[in-house]
């Protein structure tokens, strides 16, 4: 194969037969189930990377159904998403994901940053009640319960808050070990059409596990919930801080993994 071949068509791993194809990629009846809950302040100031800001001490654990998306086929993730705000716009900061699929772990993890990870999430109506599970392997770290359409949620104000902006860390390493991409992502939600919303009493109970670490965000108190349905676009993401840019990092080789460490501002 000749260079120019190679630069012309190389768009993702392998070369010959990318894990996903190219976008846009389009989700008919995406079905989310959010709880939001009140957490340990200190724990999100351990998490959230600067220049983000935190708002309050919350955390929206999430629960979304895939059944039909472009390229990525059906599947299910779940995880915790953090409301922060950046230069003073408020959006969210994507912690961990943990879906079944290999294509969006890999196209999310390689072009927008998604921190995604191999597990088992699950999302059905049980009878009256909307459950949320997730297994990492034979474990269970998660479950999520609402009660089924109790109360109706305005469409116009959940398709707002789904395009609000979305920030995610991007990490990419060097063949050396040390970091060659490290970023502030932000990307959107597009053309997106609530198909319904709703609301219920919910519970979360979040446990320990040394690889699914979502108990580190502990639930202190559950204070909203929701289920929602839509079609929507996942846009692509734009850089908005670049950790290893001149005058951010400095890089020391003391050991084979490297160490970034930031240097004083001013």
């Amino acid at each position: 194969m000749k260079q120019e071949t190679l630069r012309a068509t190389a768009f993702a791993m392998p070369l010959t037969n990318p894990a996903f194809p190219p976008g846009p990629y389009r989700f008919i009846n995406r079905e989310y189930f959010i709880i939001q809950y009140r957490t340990d302040p200190e724990a999100l100031r351990r998490i959230v990377p600067a220049p983000l800001e935190l708002t309050d001490p919350v955390v929206n654990y999430e629960f979304i159904r895939m059944p039909d998306s472009t390229g990525f086929g059906d599947y299910t993730e779940s995880g915790q998403v953090i409301p922060v705000s950046y230069q003073g716009e408020a959006g969210s900061f994507t912690h961990q994901m943990f879906l079944n699929d290999h294509p969006p772990i890999a196209g999310g993890r390689e072009i927008w940053g998604f921190p995604k990870k191999l597990a088992q999430p699950k999302l059905a109506v049980e009878i009256d009640t909307l459950v949320g599970t997730l297994n990492y392997g034979s474990v269970r770290v998660a479950t999520g319960t609402m009660g089924y359409k109790h109360r109706t949620l305005e469409a116009a104000v959940e398709a707002r808050k789904l395009a609000a902006p979305n920030f995610l860390l991007k990490i990419i390493p060097h063949v050396d070990g040390t970091a060659r991409i490290c970023e502030l992502v932000r990307y959107h939600l597009e053309d997106i059409t609530v198909k319904g919303a709703w609301t219920g009493p919910a519970a979360l109970d979040l446990c320990s596990h040394a690889l699914a670490p979502v108990a580190e965000l502990p639930v202190l108190q559950v204070l909203s919930a929701k289920h929602i349905v839509a079609d929507l676009t996942l846009g692509l993401g734009t850089v908005v801080h670049d950790y290893l840019a001149p005058g951010e990092t400095v890089r020391r080789h003391g050991s084979r993994s490297g160490i970034l460490a930031e240097t004083n501002a001013g």
